[in-house]
């Protein structure tokens, strides 16, 4: 017999060796309130599906599509059913699982002989999609040699597959099949079709949208909200990635192998350094109209998506342009720590709009506009004061106002600014390129990496303190930061086409320090399976003006 104690009712009960978490779940969910399907678990802090079979003591805890990792594995699941019922209703078509857009996941769909897809193809896949829901088919995973998953999917034509598992390590490789149909994905799935209940599959664009539950409300789909600017940034690199041939991660693991990482550095770079020299060139031409000139530059984006370099580089763009700008930081204008917005629990709140003192900013951003000499504050985060250490600003003929911060696209930062006169910058990391056509790569999974390495690199915090933090930095991201991203005059991708590859040198040895016995080690053990995917590359070639150089270390911008 084994003990299980589980952390949702906080009992424990003894089950005999092999016991299903199915199984387990039936025994204590009297015990505790779950007003909505339990998807999954976590094992000693581990994300398992429930069709786990446990064979020693271990603590368990039963999960909802409210929990992050539940989420993952109701949309894994998902992402299966979509591709079955594609597989099934449009013979000979190959779907690609993109990028997320307008509160879901945008799927393209190549159908035989290229033609395009139509309403009625997207309403035979739902229907298809439902039928498979209502007749609950079961998913069945599979251990088995990596040398035959290869062959197993050579032989269905998955090229993605067949170069991420030959580039990989694993000596064994699992898959999952529902009814006739095998795929691959990177974490567990629900026990069966019959779960996924909340979902909707419309036409979007070219492609189609598939619509996911709302985390706040799980038996309803979460808002539709589109995204255009956005959109267009994701295709246009991922034409890019096509043009290269560097669709997968698969591609990219053969192209490192093959000696070309120097050369895919380079190229990073370029286009980086590219979009940033048209930003300051569009900047110049707008400061220079005779109507409505542009004056104040805003600059956002969330965390660890590199505000920090992107402002340096681009000052040294418009240096080159003859503008000489004058940064301003929203976090200088904090207001004094005791006047910080609280959040329920009694923390501060420092995400919260109302943190910045944006009333006493914008009167100085209004006499820095009318050519008055300004007295600059300094935030200092130790005492939670603001202080003026003699800085002194003001704006004289070629220069130009920066301001950057979480709140900088806020409508009510500088409202009395005429908006004729702004230029907003939205920076984010929008990652195009996925694991395999099924498998895409979540955007936030950058910036969090980013963060652990930066944090812990510079003595911030732990790993375990980073991951523990951000929950509460995405939920205040939702609420305050990405709402305006789609009012941006433009956007930067930060995603950096190597970084996981180059990152994962860095990131293995700090995750590894996240102890098992920490609620952390969950997320840290997902980060670690998923960079293993990535062929290992070196930040030596990574110039000191990089982007990555803000996370790595080694910046000329520190």
């Amino acid at each position: 017999m084994i003990r299980v104690h589980c952390k949702n009712t906080g009992t424990t009960k003894e089950f005999p060796e092999g016991v299903y978490l199915i199984e387990i779940l039936e025994e204590f969910k009297g015990q505790f309130e779950h007003p909505y399907q339990i998807v999954s678990a976590k094992v000693n802090n581990v994300s398992q599906g429930l069709r786990f079979k446990a064979y020693n003591s271990n603590t368990v805890e039963f999960l909802d599509v409210r929990q992050k990792s539940g989420m993952r594995v109701y949309f894994r699941s998902l992402c299966f059913l979509l591709c079955k019922a594609t597989h099934d209703v449009v013979p000979g078509g190959r779907i690609y699982l993109e990028h997320p857009i307008a509160n879901g996941y945008y799927c393209n769909l190549k159908k035989k002989g290229h033609k395009k897809l139509t309403d009625d193809d997207v309403a035979r896949i739902r229907a298809r999609m439902l039928q498979i829901v209502a007749e609950d088919t079961q998913f069945h995973r599979y251990d088995a040699p990596t040398e035959e998953v290869v062959k197993l999917f050579a032989k269905r034509g998955y090229d993605d597959k067949v170069k991420l598992f030959e580039t990989s390590e694993e000596v064994y490789t699992e898959y999952y099949t529902l009814g006739d149909f095998a795929d691959y994905y990177y974490g567990r799935l629900v026990p069966s079709a019959g779960y996924l209940k909340t979902w909707e599959l419309e036409k979007y664009g070219d492609g189609m949208l598939l619509r996911l539950p709302d985390r706040h409300n799980p038996d309803q789909v979460i808002k539709r909200i589109d995204q255009p600017h956005t959109f267009e940034v994701f295709r246009e690199n991922l034409r890019w990635n096509i043009i290269m041939g560097l669709s997968n991660v698969g591609d990219v693991n053969q192209a490192c192998l093959s000696g070309h990482a120097s050369e895919l550095i380079q190229v990073a770079e370029a286009l980086q350094e590219k979009k940033i020299v048209q930003i300051a060139e569009d900047i110049y031409r707008r400061s220079r109209q005779r109507k409505d000139p542009l004056k104040v530059v805003l600059i956002t984006g969330p965390s660890s998506s590199g505000k920090t370099t992107f402002c340096q580089r681009l000052s040294v763009q418009l240096k080159a342009c003859g503008l000489r700008p004058v940064s301003l930081s929203t976090d200088d204008y904090f207001v004094n720590r005791v006047e910080t917005p609280l959040l329920p629990d009694g923390k501060y709140d420092f995400d919260n709009f109302e943190t910045v003192d944006h009333a006493y900013l914008e009167s100085d951003v209004q006499r820095l506009l009318s050519g008055e000499t300004v007295d600059m504050p300094s935030y200092n985060f130790v005492t939670g004061l603001r202080e003026y250490n003699g800085r002194k600003a003001r704006l004289n003929r070629g220069n130009i106002l920066l301001i950057e911060g979480i709140h900088a696209l806020n409508p009510g930062l500088i409202p009395s600014v005429d908006d004729k006169c702004k230029y907003r910058i939205f920076i984010n990391t929008l990652t195009s390129t996925s694991l395999d056509n099924h498998n895409s790569i979540p955007t936030s999974d950058n910036r969090l990496l980013r963060r652990i390495v930066r944090d812990y690199n510079k003595g911030a915090f732990t790993a375990v303190q980073t991951i523990s933090q951000w929950p509460s930095v995405c939920d205040a991201e939702e609420k305050w930061i990405l709402p305006y991203q789609e009012q941006a005059d433009v956007m930067f991708n930060s995603a950096y086409l190597l970084e996981f590859a180059v990152m994962r040198n860095h990131a293995e040895q700090i995750l590894r320090t996240v102890p098992k016995n920490r609620p952390e080690y969950s997320e840290a053990h997902r980060l670690l399976k998923f960079i293993r995917y990535f062929t290992p590359v070196s930040d030596k070639e990574i110039p000191a003006t990089s982007l990555l150089r803000e996370f790595l270390g080694g910046s000329s911008f520190a």
